[in-house]
């Protein structure tokens, strides 16, 4: 696979689960959350965290978008700035839930995906088709009381030939309902992995470093991008948990951490891993 000038595939981290992709004639957002150090992402039932880090891009700083893809409405994946920021016009692909909830809000393009249901947007000769894939947020009943969450397979095609397929995994964590992706959607060429180990009232919420490694050897990704492992304090696990992890597995060429405001390739045949998978300014929070 090649990657022509059309055919770009590239994301930029903005913090958190927050990213700018350029895929192809098409740019999006996902997860927005534009809280700066100090302010408080509200979690629900009276839960709140701090945001500990500034994000890279503010709303007013981001290019022109085709849409936004929201994993699920949580504090720290769509924040007040992102409410107030955003045009309501623009189109969200979401759960139903938060569907209904950004409707209420005056998002009238919101789209709601169920799982293994897609949405197509067609510009000149390519396509890009969203699929809702399964994810679970929190372990046991637990489930029941956290927004649904939605992992999303990404293709671009263009002229009928695919030029990416990108997984992006949600907030969820590592549970045999994911070994179904990778059934239905083989040969994933980059994968946009949300780890943290999160913590809510003493639950692990999100993959931490070892259920992160067991992801990716599941997905067998050509490329793994670690994001969501260092915003909030409710984020226990981090980033060098999972370098550690993926490393013993040996399958540390294949994951490319990305720091607050890089921009990554994300077709590895057009630009390779690096041989060190850790650059030198990597900020890692205590544990």
């Amino acid at each position: 696979m090649t990657q022509s000038r059309t055919a770009r595939a590239t994301a930029t981290f903005v913090g958190t689960a927050t990213t700018v992709l350029h895929l192809g004639e098409f740019t999006l957002l996902t997860d927005p959350n534009f809280l700066h150090a100090g302010q408080r992402a509200y979690l629900g039932y009276g839960l709140w965290t701090r945001r500990r880090t500034d994000p890279a891009l503010r709303v007013e700083e981001l290019p022109a978008l085709d849409g936004v893809v929201l994993s699920h409405l949580h504090g720290d994946h769509f924040d007040r700035v992102a409410r107030a920021g955003l045009s309501k016009s623009l189109p969200i692909i979401t759960t139903p839930q938060a569907q209904r909830r950004l409707r209420r809000w005056g998002f009238t393009s919101a789209e709601a995906l169920t799982t293994w249901e897609s949405h197509e947007t067609r510009r000149g000769d390519q396509t890009l088709r969203i699929t809702a894939v399964p994810g679970r947020h929190g372990p046991g009943a637990l489930n029941r009381l956290l927004p649904p969450v939605m992992g999303t397979i990404i293709d671009l095609e263009e002229r009928g030939r695919r030029r990416l397929r990108l997984y992006i995994t949600g907030d969820t964590l590592n549970r045999p309902c994911l070994a179904e992706i990778p059934e239905r959607f083989p040969d994933i060429d980059a994968m946009l992995i949300h780890l943290g180990g999160t913590r809510l009232l003493g639950f692990l919420v999100t993959m931490d470093g070892r259920q992160g490694s067991d992801l990716v050897r599941l997905i067998r990704p050509g490329l793994a991008v670690p994001i969501h492992y260092d915003d909030y304090p409710v984020f226990r696990s981090p980033l060098r948990d999972f370098l550690d992890w993926v490393r013993d597995r040996g399958i540390a060429p294949i994951v490319r951490p990305i720091v607050r405001g890089e921009t990554t390739v994300l077709l590895p045949e057009a630009s390779g891993p690096p041989e060190d998978p850790t650059p030198p300014d990597v900020a890692v929070p205590p544990a």
